[in-house]
């Protein structure tokens, strides 16, 4: 047991995290190993792997995303936001490096390699991009000299720019999906909601029109008729051969075909061998760690570390919901992975590191530097408001 009263780094730390929500990320983590060695195994044999690949290389991925999580959950806020820069700065430039010597896979460069580590940056700037997007919105609300909306939609854009000439729309809409909910809670007039709203969906009927794939892709959602929807078919039969129960560990045959099983289509994979109700069961823990994060950004007082919550529980949850309603067949396919779930090191380690930052910015805070804050702020804003103006042609 630790005291209450032990004053050690650890001691402290473990009375002030959130440990519910921390033990419903450790339980995601546990369930991604079981799950890719139920999923895994027919895609490793079908590709000529040893049978056990990715359960393997999932499980060597645990510790250290573990160790990361739980090291950067020790962070204090400003701590937080100088992290964000740092990963942020060297993300982008890795985003921009793919365009240039990333790695092709299905006509798409996403990923770099460096001496055989395959890294896919995007996951990393994620979030990155919506703490420090919370920490613009929050000082463009209390500070008259700092255009922070400006700034923070120059960020997005330089974002989203390198995203679509991957091309990734899939990431495009993610993030610029959180970055507007941020601006929403910001404290964005109704008539900016209109008009991102429709400048979104001019974006998106322009990648209609330009991206071939992507119009395959919504066509072949809107009318199943017009193309193959093998993996999409497949992953809906294998949610109805499952039923409630499943068939059991090991015991899937429709898993045995579906390409991306250990990534894209995890979920679908789970309903056909554990059931409905244990992938009920896992939507909850989702649900959980959603709504934990924005009881807590609801009941923080500081502006950015509200929007920052908001915008990583948000980031996460859209993500989980992506995948999960592309696996259902409920929106067009996107290559977006289950979080903690589907397979993959850069996913697994950038998720980690959201999550830590998340558990870091949920951690109870003295009163006393909570008051400090406040009173900070409030004295910056009665300067503002009272300083002097100065006089028409006056010397600089």
């Amino acid at each position: 047991m630790i005291s209450r009263a032990e004053r050690t780094l650890f001691g402290e730390w473990w009375w002030t995290i959130d440990r519910a929500l921390l033990f419903a990320v450790i339980a995601l983590m546990v369930l991604g190993v079981v799950l890719s060695l139920a999923a895994s195994p027919p895609v490793a044999e079908r590709i000529g792997l040893d049978l056990f690949h990715f359960v393997n290389r999932q499980a060597l991925f645990l510790p250290p995303a573990f160790l990361i999580m739980v090291g950067v959950s020790f962070l204090s806020p400003r701590q937080v936001r100088r992290l964000a820069w740092i990963v942020f700065g060297v993300g982008l430039a890795l985003l921009a490096l793919t365009l240039v010597h990333g790695t092709e896979i299905k006509g798409a460069r996403r990923w770099v390699s460096f001496a055989g580590v395959v890294v896919q940056p995007s996951e990393f700037v994620k979030p990155a991009f919506m703490v420090l997007a919370a920490w613009l919105f929050a000082e463009g609300s209390e500070r008259r000299d700092m255009p922070g909306h400006i700034l923070s939609t120059l960020l997005l854009g330089s974002v989203v720019g390198l995203l679509v000439l991957q091309p990734d729309l899939g990431q495009t809409v993610l993030v610029t999906s959180v970055w507007g909910a941020l601006f929403f809670l910001a404290g964005l007039p109704w008539i900016w909601v209109v008009g991102l709203g429709g400048v979104g969906a001019f974006g998106l009927l322009t990648a209609y029109q330009a991206l071939p794939h992507v119009a395959r892709r919504i066509d072949r959602f809107l009318d199943p008729e017009a193309g193959d929807n093998f993996q999409i078919d497949k992953a809906t039969e294998a949610f109805a051969s499952g039923g409630w129960f499943g068939k059991g560990p090991g015991e899937g045959t429709v898993k045995r075909i579906i390409p991306d099983g250990h990534t894209d289509f995890i979920f679908a994979v789970t309903g056909e061998e554990f059931g409905l109700l244990f992938c009920i069961v896992i939507v909850a823990i989702y649900a959980f760690i959603v709504l934990r994060g924005l009881h807590h950004a609801r009941n923080t007082q500081d502006g950015f570390t509200r929007l920052a919550i908001a915008g990583l529980t948000l980031l996460f949850g859209l993500q989980s919901a992506i995948n999960m309603a592309v696996n259902l067949h409920m929106m067009p396919a996107k290559g977006m992975t289950l979080p903690f779930v589907s397979y993959g090191g850069s996913s697994m380690f950038a998720l980690a590191l959201g999550m830590g930052m998340l558990l870091a910015l949920t951690r109870k805070r003295p009163r006393a530097d909570t008051l400090a804050a406040e009173i900070a702020r409030h004295a910056r804003r009665h300067a503002q408001a009272h300083a002097p103006s100065r006089p028409a042609g006056s010397a600089a």
